[in-house]
């Protein structure tokens, strides 16, 4: 699905990613953690496009995209979920998530009333304001708006920051269901442990802009271990 070839890139000369590479097959789901500043958002920028790297190569589905525009990306199957979730806050749940048909062109409810079956929590909300509703609410607003233009690569940057705990959980259930109904692959920027346990199937380290290796799962569940090496505690 994802081959990302010796990746740096950085902002006005200064270098933040350096020789990333990994892959990602179709319907993986892998979470990467690290430090504040130490490149994950970078990385998912680069991914999506709205940051062009310096060096290396981004392969989606056999493509080369690395030059690609975002909206290009978008057609292609890759949808972003950024930090603070950049709901439109005027605009009512119902048509942020109209909003997400504008990629596939649909002008019915279809996919809405059957993402309203995966997001139950947003039906008796449809009508307010996307700015009312709590941060947690935004949340599966934002990712069910994504998820309306039948991506089949799922960019998240921190999905839990400011969340309540069970919609937290909630969350995790939903993102590990779809992605089993749908194939749908995912790459996670997280620092909740117990989150990112419960929705990667594999999980990264990025440390001073390079991957630091895998980590081994039972390792999550160390918290003095995870923080010494990514900084992140549960």
């Amino acid at each position: 699905m994802l081959d990302v070839n010796q990746l740096s890139a950085g902002y006005g000369g200064i270098p933040v990613l350096r020789d990333i590479s990994l892959s990602i097959a179709k319907g993986e789901s892998v979470g990467i953690l690290g430090h504040n500043g130490m490149g994950k958002t970078t990385l998912l920028r680069c991914l999506i496009g709205a940051l062009r790297p310096s060096a290396g190569r981004v392969q989606l589905e056999g493509r080369d995209v690395t030059a690609a525009a975002p909206n290009v990306r978008a057609r292609l199957g890759m949808t972003y979920v950024p930090q603070g979730r950049e709901i439109f806050p005027a605009l009512s749940a119902m048509d942020n998530l109209r909003m997400g048909l504008v990629k596939t062109g649909e002008r019915g409810m279809e996919t809405i009333e059957g993402l309203l079956q995966d997001f139950p929590r947003l039906k008796p909300l449809l009508e307010r304001p996307g700015g009312s509703l709590s941060g947690g609410e935004q949340q599966l607003l934002a990712l069910a708006r994504a998820l309306a233009g039948k991506p089949s690569l799922l960019l998240l940057d921190e999905p839990t920051e400011g969340i309540q705990p069970s919609i937290i959980e909630e969350i995790a259930d939903t993102l590990a269901a779809l992605r089993a109904k749908l194939a749908l692959t995912i790459v996670l920027v997280e620092q909740n442990l117990e989150f990112i346990a419960a929705v990667s199937q594999r999980v990264l380290v990025i440390k001073r802009g390079q991957l630091g290796g895998e980590v081994p799962r039972e390792h999550l569940t160390d918290i003095e271990l995870m923080s010494q090496y990514t900084g992140v505690h549960a």
